[in-house]
């Protein structure tokens, strides 16, 4: 049987890595440091010149991609491990978040996926740049929040359980 208090721990634990690597560089490109990337790249592209569009474009998609894989490596996980503990109403809820995060990385996706017409006006390219510049602002924010939901909870199920000194199902 899985430890559920290990699955708690492991749970919890890549919510506070998720939040940290949004704070701080990494070398590699994992799900959690995807995150991070994320945010500085899309920090870059708004200020990238015109001329650069195209590029950057291309970076975030990029990294919205690796961001999408390593969410689907944690959201299985969640999904796998969780029912157990959280009941069929707050797994549902869960999964419904997890839809919703997953909905806003096709949106982001489908938005830099997007061929950037020549000829756009310096006012219609800055439009283009504000409009994906919020998707990923949404992503982020969607991400932290759903992470913070998740662990309260977690936090709340082991306290229960190390009161009462059960460790498994």
């Amino acid at each position: 049987m899985t430890d559920t208090l290990n699955v708690i721990n492991k749970a919890i634990e890549e919510h506070h890595n998720i939040r940290e690597n949004l704070k701080q560089t990494g070398d590699s490109m994992t799900d959690i440091e995807a995150l991070f990337t994320l945010n500085q790249a899309s920090a870059m592209w708004g200020q990238s010149s015109i001329q650069d569009l195209k590029e950057k474009q291309e970076q975030l998609l990029k990294a919205v991609s690796a961001l999408e894989q390593g969410l689907k490596l944690h959201f299985g996980f969640e999904e796998k491990e969780l029912p157990p503990l959280l009941g069929e109403v707050l797994m549902k809820t869960l999964i419904q978040e997890h839809s919703e995060i997953a909905g806003m990385i096709e949106s982001a996706k489908a938005s830099l996926s997007e061929t950037v017409p020549e000829g756009l006006s310096q006012p219609e390219l800055l439009t283009r740049k504000a409009k994906i510049q919020e998707i990923i602002h949404y992503i982020v924010h969607g991400v932290e929040e759903h992470a913070k939901h998740e662990e309260v909870i977690l936090t709340m199920i082991k306290k229960a359980m190390e009161g009462s000194g059960t460790n498994s199902h």
